[in-house]
């Protein structure tokens, strides 16, 4: 039975009890409340906790930077493939468990040990890499400048205005979706996330909708990243590019809306830091750093599954037991953190994973990123935010951390300045084997 914050003693070998399980979901747990939350847990339980992530579904929490580096890279003891989650096994998960539709199995590169995984992994980095960082760029400024444009009253909500909508634009054009099925898109894959009984429904919606896309680009290819994933030499099956598909945009766009909305957010709440950047003594990736180590887009990211009975941690796993990766709580490791935190620069955090199964899209994750930031900071220059920052409030989930909403005001007299000449109105993929490299596939 779940706690809130109950604790009993650990086991002293595996024929020992189970220490109790803390909730990992409900209304109770937002961006604010997690932090202190792994603070307690670390106490009471050491680098890996027991919580609960679902009704009924227990797993265990990694919280130690050293831990969570070798549950990333150990593939011997820690798989990738639900199908060895003994709950799953045994039919203790319930069909319309919300927890499900987010680490069932899937024929993708995320639920993949070993060949198959390097299989698909380097079609996906191929495709990837075939992004022209040029290109995306401008699309990004152009499609950013667009939205700031239409701004009403000199006030906007730089979540739901400008933070969800770019990465919809940008992502969806690099998938080869039109705006109006991207935005379909996008509508189901919040419903996934937010692992609530709708979550099997928006699972179908979200395959109804590719594979719609796939039939299209198997007959008509473009200069997408779907063209090239059905085009490989890897030979990826329709199947697996639907989920790989799935697996990219799940990782790709909420992360993306996260990783604006708090920059944005620290820019506008830290006036010593926004002084620094704007004389230069900072940069704006200097900023989003700083994001990634304390305020990770991804708090915790499921999942492993033991392959065998260990010690780890100091708990004691069984085989098939879940691991969830906490990120954010690694990253705060007093075990590993500087005094006073990281410093500028450094970029050894654990907010894209680690290991064989390190985030391949982080350097266009990165771009986009800037660009969108970079955008608001010339075209805003005395945005500020229009409530108290107490007032700020943070969606409630266990994997994500991002605002609902983030008001501001501004008097800019560059609003209206006009998109670079040239740029394309939307972003596309252009399909140039030359193009700068992004993340493992160079």
């Amino acid at each position: 039975m779940a706690t809130p914050h109950g604790y009993s003693p650990p086991p002293s070998g595996f024929g020992g009890r189970r220490p109790t399980a803390t909730a990992l979901y409900g209304p109770h747990l937002d961006g604010d409340a997690m932090p202190a939350l792994y603070e307690e847990l670390r106490r009471n339980h050491g680098p890996v906790a027991p919580v609960a992530v679902a009704p009924g579904i227990e797993a265990w929490l990694v919280l130690g930077h050293r831990e969570l580096l070798r549950l990333s890279r150990d593939e011997q003891d820690f798989s990738h493939d639900p199908r060895r989650w003994s709950l799953l096994r045994e039919g203790r998960v319930p069909p319309d468990s919300p927890i499900l539709p987010f680490v069932g199995w899937r024929p993708a590169l995320l639920f993949a040990d070993g060949q198959q995984h390097r299989r698909m992994r380097a079609a996906v980095s191929d495709a990837l890499a075939g992004i022209n960082g040029h290109e995306l760029r401008r699309g990004v400024r152009s499609a950013a400048d667009e939205l700031i444009t239409s701004f009403a009253e000199r006030k906007a909500d730089l979540v739901l205005q400008y933070a969800r909508s770019l990465p919809l634009q940008v992502i969806t054009g690099l998938l080869g979706l039109d705006e109006r099925a991207g935005g379909r898109l996008v509508h189901a894959i919040s419903g996934l996330v937010a692992t609530t009984v709708d979550s099997g429904r928006a699972s179908r919606r979200i395959n109804a909708i590719l594979l719609a896309l796939i039939d299209e680009k198997r007959s008509r290819p473009g200069d997408d990243i779907t063209s090239a994933l059905l085009h490989h030499p890897a030979r990826l099956t329709d199947e697996e590019v639907l989920h790989n598909l799935v697996v990219m945009f799940v990782a790709g766009h909420q992360t993306t809306v996260n990783w604006i909305a708090t920059t944005l957010r620290v820019l506008l709440c830290d006036p010593a830091f926004r002084s620094s950047l704007t004389g230069g003594h900072l940069t704006v990736d200097d900023a989003l750093d700083l994001v990634l180590w304390r305020y990770p887009p991804t708090q915790n990211f499921p999942a492993r599954y033991a392959t065998r009975d260990l010690r780890f941690g100091g708990q004691s796993i069984r085989a098939g037991d879940m691991l969830i990766l906490g990120l954010a709580a690694a990253n705060a490791d007093p075990a590993v953190l500087p005094p006073g935190g990281p410093v500028t620069g450094n970029r050894s955090h654990l907010a894209f994973g680690a290991g064989p199964h390190t985030c391949p899209a982080q350097d266009p994750a990165r771009l986009i990123t800037r660009t969108a930031v970079d955008t608001v900071r010339h075209r805003l220059p005395d945005l500020e935010l229009a409530v108290e920052e107490s007032e700020l409030a943070w969606v409630s989930s266990p994997w994500s951390k991002g605002l609902a909403a983030l008001p501001v005001r501004f008097t800019d007299p560059q609003l209206h300045r006009a998109p670079e000449p040239g740029a394309p109105a939307r972003t596309t993929r252009p399909g140039h084997p030359t193009a700068p490299q992004t993340g493992e596939a160079r």
